[in-house]
């Protein structure tokens, strides 16, 4: 069965703040292996979440993990993006779909934390 993947980002009015999901889609793709990996977003930028659905079964998918790029666990990632999945699954009833968790608390998120900080306080000549 062919997989995709379809990142979900809140999005931003900036439309180049909404370039960092892609970049990222990218990395996935390359560090998973996986044929197809799309982005959508919930709010202010285009492609919708269904949109991005549309995108992975167009391309073949027998199935989509729906992965929230969020941070927190909010009404997002708790209501509206469990409602997301009942109506890509009421338009696509022959094609599987799971989420999978939000990003959250987890220490490679902390290490790149650190590594910023580092990074700020380099450039500030601090030591």
């Amino acid at each position: 069965m062919k997989t995709a993947i379809l990142l979900m980002a809140h999005g931003s009015r900036i439309s180049e703040a909404n370039d960092a999901v892609r970049e990222i889609a990218a990395m996935v793709k390359e560090m998973t292996g996986y044929e197809i990996v799309e982005i959508s977003f919930r709010e202010q930028h285009l492609p919708t979440i269904q949109e991005g659905v549309d995108a992975c079964v167009a391309k073949g998918a027998e199935r989509v993990l729906l992965m929230p790029y969020f941070l927190f666990v909010g009404a997002h990632v708790q209501e509206d993006l469990p409602e997301e999945m009942a109506e890509a699954r009421r338009r696509h009833p022959n094609v599987a779909f799971a989420m999978g968790g939000h990003l959250g608390v987890h220490r490679k998120l902390a290490e790149v934390a650190a590594d910023r900080i580092a990074e700020a306080i380099a450039a500030t000549g601090w030591r």
